[in-house]
């Protein structure tokens, strides 16, 4: 039971961190407060947009 909360918090961190390095990039590449906010809410779903590209890479 441990390992799995150990697991789950190692996941989490991660992705905290994804989160906080993407919700930085596109807010700094912003040219205007709407597209902050596009910004900070594609942040927010970057494993999905992350994944679809992959998929799109190698033509799944």
């Amino acid at each position: 039971m441990k390992e799995k909360a150990q697991k789950k918090a190692y996941s989490n961190t991660v992705y905290g961190l994804g989160f906080v390095g993407a919700a930085i990039y596109y807010i700094t590449h912003a040219t205007g407060f709407w597209m902050g906010v596009v910004g900070f809410l594609k942040a927010i779903v970057w494993p999905a947009i992350l994944v679809y590209e992959v998929f799109k890479f190698i033509k799944a």
